[in-house]
C-alpha cells in the first residue's frame, strides 16, 4: 500500500476549509484513503467528520495511505495540496 508523509501546510491546521478541501479531493480520487497523525489511529480521509477529529495543526505531519490503481498519482496529489496555505488562497 502506498504511502506518503506531508507535514500540515495551512495555517490553521486541518481544519473547518481546508479540511473541506483535502476530503473533496480524496473524495475525487475514488480510492480508499486514509489519513493519520504521527503515532495515531488511520481515518478515513473522504469523512469531514474523521478528518476535522484528528485535530492535525500547522506544521504536523501526517501519513496517507491509499489502495487501488492510481493509489501513487492521489497520493501525489494529495500531499501537494496538503503543502499549501489553503486558507491563505
Amino acid at each position: 500500500m502506498p504511502t506518503r508523509h506531508v507535514a500540515i501546510a495551512s495555517s490553521v491546521g486541518l481544519h473547518a476549509r481546508p479540511a473541506s478541501l483535502f476530503v473533496q479531493a480524496a473524495t475525487a480520487a475514488g480510492l480508499p484513503i486514509t489519513i493519520a497523525k504521527e503515532g495515531g489511529k488511520p481515518v478515513d480521509a473522504r469523512s469531514i467528520l474523521m478528518v476535522m477529529a484528528l485535530g492535525a495543526k500547522h506544521g504536523e505531519t501526517v501519513t496517507l495511505s491509499a489502495e487501488g490503481d492510481g493509489a501513487d498519482a492521489a497520493l501525489d496529489s494529495l500531499v501537494e495540496l496538503l503543502s499549501r496555505d489553503l486558507d491563505a488562497e
